[in-house]
C-alpha cells in the first residue's frame, strides 16, 4: 500500500476516492520512564524513553489507518496527516488520517 502526504502519486492516477480513513492510539506515561525523563531534563539531551514510545505509537496508528483503507479496497492513502492531543493528564493521543483511494497507472 502506498501512503503519502501528497495529494497525488507520481506515475498514477486516482481512479476512485473511497473516503477518509483514520488510525489512532492513546498512550499513558510510565512512572519509570517519567523518572528517567525527569533526569534528562536536568542534564539535557534527547528523552529517548519518550522518543521510542512516540515512534511505536506512530507505527501502530499508521497500521490501523492502512487496515481501514484495505477494508475499503484501497491500494493507497493520500494526503496523510498526523495530529497529537492530550486526553487526560499523563495521556496523549496520536491520530493519523488521510484519504483512501484506488490508483491506476497513468497511460502515455
Amino acid at each position: 500500500m502506498i501512503v503519502t502526504t501528497t495529494e497525488t502519486v507520481a506515475g498514477y492516477e486516482i481512479t476512485e476516492n473511497l473516503g477518509t480513513v483514520i488510525g489512532n492510539t492513546i498512550r499513558a506515561r510510565h512512572v519509570g520512564k517519567d523518572i528517567m525523563a525527569g533526569l534528562r531534563t536536568i542534564i539535557g539531551g534527547e528523552i529517548k524513553e519518550y522518543t521510542g514510545m512516540l515512534a511505536e505509537s506512530r507505527e501502530q496508528s499508521l497500521m490501523r489507518m492502512q487496515d481501514k483503507a484495505k477494508e475499503l479496497g484501497a491500494n493507497a492513502v493520500v494526503g496523510v496527516r498526523f495530529q497529537t492531543s492530550m486526553i487526560l493528564s499523563g495521556t496523549a493521543e496520536l491520530l493519523v488520517y488521510g484519504t483512501a483511494v484506488k490508483l491506476g497507472r497513468k497511460t502515455g
